[in-house]
């Protein structure tokens, strides 16, 4: 059965009604698109697939952390406490997820799994676990990376050592004294290498098929990531030579480590691949001292060994660790309906409007420079104006004024 939030909880079952907004995900961009909902006079109602709030944090290992800043890392309507440092912790998250819950005040309806949208006259109907849901609205906010996604190789299901994505990454400290090899060197390739370097490993590879950009965490003392929405309106080749010129300026040529460079900068990267750059917090200095191995990529595993391109061969690693990437897995709920691109990602995402799919909203679902929080707030904003444009602006004024006395 879904519940709602206690605080809502009056015994009344939300999913018989027509809502005028329905936010599928109670993850950060679906509190924040509600947070801006509510300020403008609608209704929404969230559903959630998870049983508890900051799902997407619990599942992550114990060791992430934040690479965003607090200060730009926040929901709409409640900054990151200042104790939890410049770059919280993932309890610290938790913590503040479950906390913006109660300020934000919305029905969530939980163990709430979609299986299909459809149109239907004046809106949408949501077929999930516990029946049937309906919209005038509907804001898909489950994220791109809701996915973790391992290659295919030849060999995978043979293979005898751990096989594990980053995202289930787990205690650093298991890994001790063992052969690790780490497959991709991005964003969270890098991350998993900034915690192992840290333990005694046995031997230590990163397997690369792209070069990436690393940046450093900290320039002259100050967060570089505080920099990002100064450079987020700037064209793409300007970031692009900026972030070249503060890799090498501060990071060195890490080519002479076997690094490869990536023919397209930061952020040509984010905007067409959706790549985000890594950020450096030890890694660095353990590829500069041997500690990590540079392989290029991998083409298939044959039972204890790691096969890559180059025609090298690894044997016996304890774990293989798959960086590599996510994917936002819409299609089984609307891949019917024609609204996603060849990667599966929606061809028409945050507040720009299908034209044939009046209603239907994809947030969260384009990664931004500044980080994901930052990108939901704006995002968020957008998005309430043009389902305001849909819904009226009936009492609107009246629920305005509500809200912001509710929230001083």
């Amino acid at each position: 059965m879904s519940t709602l939030n206690t605080h809502k909880n009056d015994g009344t079952n939300l999913s018989n009604r027509e809502h005028p907004v329905l936010i599928i995900g109670a993850g950060l961009n679906g509190l924040a698109a509600a947070y801006e909902l509510k300020k403008i006079g609608a209704e929404p109602v969230i559903i959630d697939a998870s049983d508890k709030p900051a799902a997407p944090w619990r599942d992550r290992h114990d060791q992430l952390r934040l690479n965003t800043h607090r200060l730009i890392s926040h929901l709409p309507g409640m900054r990151i406490p200042r104790s939890f440092g410049a770059f919280p912790s993932r309890d610290d998250m938790m913590r503040y997820l479950e906390d913006y819950e109660q300020l934000l005040d919305v029905p969530i309806y939980r163990n709430v799994h979609v299986k299909r949208i459809d149109p239907i006259r004046h809106g949408w109907q949501l077929t999930a676990s516990d029946g049937i849901w309906r919209a005038r609205n509907v804001i898909v906010a489950t994220g791109h990376e809701r996915v973790p996604v391992i290659p295919a190789w030849p060999g995978r299901n043979e293979f005898t050592g751990e096989l594990v994505h980053a995202a289930h990454f787990g205690q650093v400290d298991r890994f001790l004294d063992k052969r690790v090899l780490v497959v991709g060197a991005g964003n969270s390739g890098t991350d998993v290498l900034n915690h192992l370097v840290r333990i005694r490993t046995n031997a230590l590879w990163m397997s690369v098929r792209n070069g990436p950009a690393v940046l450093p965490t900290r320039v002259l003392g100050m967060p570089l990531q505080l920099l990002s929405p100064l450079m987020a309106p700037l064209p793409a080749w300007v970031v692009d030579i900026l972030m070249a010129a503060t890799e090498r300026l501060f990071l060195g040529n890490l080519r002479k480590y076997g690094l490869p460079k990536h023919p397209d900068g930061v952020a040509t990267r984010l905007i067409q691949e959706g790549v985000a750059p890594a950020f450096d917090d030890g890694f660095v200095a353990a590829l500069k001292a041997g500690q990590v191995t540079i392989l290029p990529s991998v083409v298939r595993l044959d039972g204890d060994a790691v096969i890559f391109s180059d025609g090298s061969t690894i044997l016996r690693p304890d774990a293989v660790i798959c960086a590599t990437g996510y994917r936002p897995g819409l299609e089984a709920f609307v891949g019917h309906l024609g609204v996603l691109d060849e990667t599966g990602h929606p061809t028409h995402p945050g507040p720009i409007p299908h034209p044939d799919h009046n209603g239907l909203w994809f947030m969260g679902m384009t990664p931004r420079l500044p980080g994901v929080f930052y990108a939901a707030r704006g995002e968020a904003k957008q998005l309430a104006r043009k389902v305001q444009g849909l819904l009226g602006t009936r009492d609107a004024t009246f629920a305005r004024q509500a809200f912001s006395r509710a929230t001083m």
